[in-house]
């Protein structure tokens, strides 16, 4: 087997794939990155058992075959190369690695225990647009769930019907709802998948920024195809909970936030209790005024005051502030947000824009 590939299409090939590899694994072939060269294209393959995925590169094939090898090593070397051509050659279990005047030589794995790739029959598929959906995926994904003993809530529901891609993720505690219209002229009724939110953001993370990505399922696997990278991985089998009837239709109370600021105060308002999570919320709608308050077990205390637009009733309800936290991260870029309060009922931030966002977060007691 011998071939040439330039360090830049080499570097990024394995930057894709190697999120595929077993970060432990009794296994030593999960550790490595399968190599077939053939017809002027390298094939770059990882597969842990629950993702795999695979890329492919042009290059200069002087003689084909398949090769697997240590993946972070051969990635560790790659990033230290010049930007000149790579030339492999593999002899006797052992791989060449030569650039400009650097060599290497390697230990390789054998190629015939390599799991094989995933066969994609594709029941059903929609074509999106790479950022919309990456946008979306960075809003809903860390809502999830850890618990695997409720395996559907580590998951992100997405849905497409009428043009119209949703995304919805829960903890219990909290609900990310993400909705925006797009064009999904390759899809006829609806499409609608539970994908394991790590997966999901993976996913988009080595897709081409710009562009569209595919998405599939088959009767156990979610498929993303974008350009030249497949990545597969199981799919989420359940029922996701009815989560529309805990959005509720009226509020006593809307208060009109600037995120950038309300971000500060809650910074600053929180420093007094790192061991006590909950942080209250007073609206006085006579005053048009937003008032943190925050309170440590050893009785420090710290308040802050936001004038602000409020309409309503005045209203006192408690939070945890890591989920409210949570929910300024995933906003990014917007500049407002609307936070509707019924006093002992959750609180929802409402952020409109071509992408719409509903945040809900149960109370605390305070």
């Amino acid at each position: 087997m011998r071939f040439t590939v330039s360090q830049s299409s080499l570097a990024d090939a394995l930057a894709i794939v190697q999120k595929g590899i077993a970060s432990a694994s009794t296994l030593p072939i999960l550790s490595g990155v399968l190599i077939k060269a053939e017809d002027g294209v390298l094939e770059f393959q990882t597969s842990n058992y629950t993702i795999s995925i695979r890329h492919r590169v042009a290059a200069r094939v002087d003689e084909p075959g398949r090769v697997v090898v240590p993946c972070k090593m051969l990635a560790s070397i790659t990033k230290t190369l010049p930007d000149a051509p790579v030339n492999f050659v593999v002899e006797d279990r052992q791989v060449s690695i030569t650039c400009a005047k650097s060599s290497f030589r390697l230990n390789t794995l054998d190629a015939v225990d390599f799991p094989e790739f995933p066969t994609l029959a594709l029941e059903r598929s929609v074509e999106l647009p790479t950022d919309i959906l990456s946008e979306m995926v960075s809003r809903v994904w860390r809502v999830t769930s850890t618990d695997k003993n409720r395996q559907v809530l580590t998951g992100v529901q997405m849905t497409v019907e009428n043009n119209m891609l949703r995304l919805v993720a829960t903890d219990a505690y909290r609900l990310a709802v993400c909705d925006t219209q797009v064009e999904t002229s390759s899809l006829e009724g609806s499409f609608e998948l539970i994908v394991p939110s790590d997966a999901f953001n993976d996913a988009l993370s080595i897709a081409p920024a710009h562009g569209t990505i595919t998405v599939g399922a088959t009767d156990n696997q979610v498929v993303f195809m974008a350009e030249n990278t497949t990545y597969v991985a199981r799919r989420i089998e359940g029922t996701f909970p009815d989560y529309k009837g805990l959005l509720p239709d009226t509020c006593s109370t809307s208060v009109n936030l600037d995120v950038s600021s309300f971000n500060a105060v809650l910074k600053r308002v929180t420093v007094v209790a790192p061991s006590n999570s909950a942080v209250r919320f007073d609206v006085d709608t006579d005053a048009n005024t937003l008032t943190l308050s925050a309170y440590s077990s050893d009785q420090d205390q710290a308040s802050e005051t936001i004038e602000t637009a409020v309409e309503g009733t005045n209203c006192m309800v408690g939070f945890n502030y890591s989920y409210i936290f949570g929910c300024l991260n995933a906003l990014g870029h917007e500049k407002e947000i609307t936070l509707e309060l019924t006093e002992g009922r959750p609180g929802v931030f409402k952020s409109y824009d071509k992408i719409n966002y509903i945040y809900l977060v149960m109370p605390v007691r305070v």
